[in-house]
């Protein structure tokens, strides 16, 4: 069912295509996504937990954003303790990974916490003073700045860049190919509803995009291209100095994304925890999404000067930094058995295999300026029980 309050988003889009005749669905995307005050990411109001449309790692246990700091530590520790260190988290919504990063820091490694400046990246500005409460034993430490600074590529960092559930959520072009090749999926209007149309691509680097990965879809399958990605990862390597990159979300490598299993791509949209294939309704009001390409980011980050250090499955990446330690930590703790059974619930929800998120998401770890980097994920971490 169609909300009624998506009619001033739904109009303006409307405009524009009337004006242009069509756009692409990474414009019509973008815009339901980021249309400043309208947009699903730049309205107010709660979007992730409970109350909103999905669960992301961070709100599920404060453990997820523990490790990450254990590993934020090895890479300052691989780097030689440098004397200013930024933690910066790219689609930092509410603050809380950012918070729970700190916490842990702040207890496993004063020295570090001494140094460190975190750096708060979000589109939508009426969160800047959610996470001011969120991280206010912390606001010393704290810094902002927005997603345009970061693709200016001046932020300077010297540290660790972070993103949790980001690249997923920049908009992609639709493709499918044809008797006639490849085609772009177009979106026009018919009355005040949207439909879809095939055209000729709107852009070169589409087909460029495909042939740098070697893919070539099977006839009548369709595809997501992140154009958006590269140009945000090219960003992020300008803006990095020395450090790494760390990427955590859902998505596959380019060869399984791009597969002829994959006849319809990958395109969802999210709506109070229910999954919904129609992404022309609620329009501005629910998530769209799609897997992310993870061969290209790599890729394009190799040509912008960023080293693969390491990819992986969620779980392994949790695991190497040390999950297990953590999970003893808990168990130890004076609490009643129920809420011993809440954190072991929470934990197998993050770590869970076989289509849970343990393993349908993934983990690139990048580098710039860093030689054999010493890091909790690149050990062999089943030795260590």
């Amino acid at each position: 069912m169609q909300r009624a309050d998506d009619r001033a988003l739904r109009q303006i889009l409307l405009q524009r295509m009337a004006a242009a005749g069509s756009m692409t669905f990474a414009d019509y995307m973008g815009a339901c996504l980021y249309e400043p005050g309208l947009g699903y990411y730049t309205s107010s109001g709660r979007k992730v937990g409970a109350e909103g449309d999905f669960y992301t790692s961070s709100n599920v246990h404060r453990v997820f954003g523990r490790l990450i700091a254990r590993e934020i530590a090895s890479m300052w520790r691989t780097m030689g303790r440098p004397a200013e260190f930024q933690i910066v988290e790219a689609g930092a919504a509410s603050g809380r990974l950012s918070a729970d990063i700190l916490d842990a820091i702040a207890e496993l490694e004063p020295d570090l916490y001494a140094t460190v400046t975190c750096r708060l990246i979000e589109a939508e500005p009426s969160l800047a003073e959610i996470q001011r409460e969120m991280l206010k034993g912390h606001l010393p430490r704290v810094a902002w700045s927005t997603p345009e600074e970061l693709a200016s590529g001046t932020l300077g960092i010297t540290g660790c860049l972070l993103s949790n559930e980001l690249v997923d959520a920049l908009p992609v072009h639709l493709v499918e190919m044809t008797s006639d090749g490849l085609k772009e999926v177009m979106i026009t209007a018919s009355g005040d509803e949207f439909r879809e149309e095939l055209a000729p691509l709107s852009t070169g680097e589409i087909g460029r995009y495909l042939q740098r990965l070697g893919v070539t879809l099977q006839a009548g399958q369709r595809a997501e291209i992140r154009l958006a990605a590269d140009r945000w990862l090219r960003g992020v390597a300008r803006s990095l100095v020395r450090g790494f990159v760390i990427t955590i979300d859902y998505g596959y490598q380019a060869d399984e994304l791009y597969g002829p299993m994959r006849q319809n791509g990958t395109l969802l949209c999210y709506y109070r925890h229910q999954v919904e294939e129609d992404p022309y309704i609620r329009v501005g009001q629910q998530d769209i999404t799609s897997h992310v390409d993870f061969t290209s980011l790599a890729k394009c980050g190799e040509e912008e000067g960023l080293s693969t250090i390491w990819y992986g499955e969620q779980y392994r990446f949790l695991m190497a930094a040390g999950m297990m330690e953590e999970l003893l930590a808990l168990e130890a703790r004076p609490v009643s058995e129920e809420e011993r059974l809440k954190d072991r619930l929470a934990l197998k929800k993050l770590m869970l295999p076989d289509g849970g998120m343990g393993d349908t998401f993934k983990v690139l770890v990048q580098g710039k300026g860093v030689d054999k980097p010493d890091l909790l994920c690149l050990g062999d971490w089943t030795t260590r029980f």
